[in-house]
């Protein structure tokens, strides 16, 4: 199902993106709609796949994760079978909460949340242990200056 998001679908969406757990009531009154206009849309936009989910952002320092580490990996193979050994890798190690393939000199990068850079070390231990890679460097997060989940609407 095709979805042309307009200005009030864009409202909806910020509104959501900082707070999805907001009454269809409290929404339709920041977006200038009817209960049900609003409720509407939301739906269309549920089925149409632009709102994919609604869920909890942890704190990962409430969890014991406070560091967080890029993981930059550069392959040797590109071979079919060495891709599915890495994304069932990806898939199997619940520290890694973004994959992300490159263009350019990088052909893979993680965001990896650990406790520690012990924590970080078994981690990697546990990666290359399922995969192998030609060349693997980590950068640690000093600092975030910024860290949303929101997509500019």
């Amino acid at each position: 199902m095709s979805h042309i998001i307009d200005e009030t679908d864009r409202r909806i969406l910020s509104v959501l993106q900082r707070d999805a757990t907001i009454s269809m009531d409290a929404l339709s009154e920041l977006v200038h709609l009817s209960r049900n206009a609003c409720w509407r849309r939301v739906k269309q936009m549920e089925e149409a796949g632009i709102l994919k989910a609604r869920v909890a952002l942890v704190d990962p320092d409430a969890l014991g994760l406070g560091l967080s580490v890029f993981v930059m990996i550069r392959t040797a193979s590109h071979e079919p079978h060495w891709l599915e050994r890495f994304e069932a890798a990806v898939k199997a190690l619940p520290e890694i909460i973004g994959a992300h393939r490159m263009s350019g000199d990088l052909d893979y990068v993680l965001r990896v949340r650990v406790a520690s850079v012990k924590d970080y070390d078994r981690f990697y231990q546990r990666l290359i242990k399922r995969v192998p890679v030609a060349e693997i460097s980590a950068s640690f997060v000093m600092d975030d200056i910024k860290d949303t989940t929101a997509l500019p609407t």
